[in-house]
Parts: C-alpha cells; sequence; structure tokens
C-alpha cells in the first residue's frame, strides 16, 4: 500500500462508515509541541489509522503511529536517539452518552466547530505521553558508570551532637524580666 500525506482533520462519523484506513505519513514540520519537548525530530512518523463503527454504534479510530526524537540523558548530557510507538483507540466526545457507557479501552476525543478531529494533534498528544518522564540511555550505553555517581555522603548525627530545639525556650523561661 502506497503512503500518503495524512490528512489534518476528518470527519469521523463519515470516515468509519466508509470503513477507512489511511497508512501514511506526518511530516515532522505538523509536530510543533513535540519539537518543543525534545532535543530534535529525526524523521516524519509513521501512522496508519482505521475508522469503523462498533457493536455499541460507537465510532472508533484505532491506529498506530512511531517517531524516531533525539533526546537527552539526565545522566551524561548526552543525546541519545529514541522510538517512540504507539498505539491507540478513540471515541469521538458526542455527549450523548455518559463516560460509563463507553468501554473503557477507548479514549474520548473531542470534535472542533465543524465536527472534525485534529488528527495531527491527536497522533502528537500520544507520542508526547509516550516520551519517557526521565530520559536516560541503557546502563550499558551510557558514558557514566551508575557505580560511579556519587551524590554525597550524609554525616551521622548522634543524639548527643545533635542541638535540642527546645533549648532556645528554657533560655527564654530563664531570663529574668525586670
Amino acid at each position: 500500500m502506497q503512503k500518503v500525506k495524512i490528512p489534518r482533520t476528518i470527519d469521523p462519523l463519515k470516515a468509519a462508515q466508509k470503513k477507512l484506513d489511511y497508512n501514511g505519513i506526518i511530516q515532522t514540520s505538523l509536530f510543533k509541541r513535540l519539537e518543543e519537548s525534545v532535543a530534535g525530530v529525526k524523521r516524519d512518523a509513521e501512522v496508519s489509522l482505521s475508522f469503523e463503527i462498533d457493536e455499541q454504534k460507537l465510532v472508533v479510530i484505532s491506529g498506530k503511529a512511531n517517531i524516531e526524537v533525539d533526546l537527552v540523558c539526565q545522566r551524561c548530557n548526552e543525546v541519545f536517539s529514541h522510538t517512540c510507538e504507539v498505539e491507540f483507540t478513540y471515541t469521538p466526545n458526542t455527549g450523548d452518552k455518559s463516560e460509563e457507557q463507553i468501554p473503557e479501552e477507548y479514549d474520548l476525543v473531542d470534535r472542533n466547530e465543524y465536527g472534525e478531529i485534529d488528527l495531527i494533534q491527536l497522533v502528537e498528544d500520544e507520542f508526547i505521553i509516550e516520551l519517557p518522564q526521565v530520559a536516560m540511555h541503557d546502563d550499558a550505553d551510557c558514558s557514566v558508570n551508575s557505580d560511579n555517581m556519587v551524590f554525597g555522603e550524609i554525616p551521622e548525627e548522634t543524639e548527643e551532637t545533635k542541638p535540642n530545639p527546645f533549648d532556645v525556650l528554657k533560655s527564654l523561661k530563664n531570663q529574668s524580666y525586670s
């Protein structure tokens, strides 16, 4: 199947009625928020999307996407490559069903004022969520060995060397008011 540019927005109901499938790319220039979150985006995102209507008559958008980004290791401050691979399943928020009626494997997505979904933003959100909280190389690849990391030593204090915080109150009590 030929890879095409994924449309920016789409009407989910019409796409689901036609049972559309997209297999394509999203250009890196469209991922502004992702670019701000990483050291660099290396290539276009590969995305596959499917639209269908499930047994409950809900519109379902399911897909997979991957992209390669550069992250800065928080141990050694060197840049390394990371592949973000995401899978997702959404249903548009129509307002006529409560969240309890929607299966828990579906995430809700809001439509714009024209009843369409921004597919670029949807995929970009998934990539941002998938980024690690603390970016680090694998221990074998990192130039800083975890055994060599020193965070300082805590001096051992005994009860005798630790000052009593109430000594200040004793000195105030012992003062005479003249």
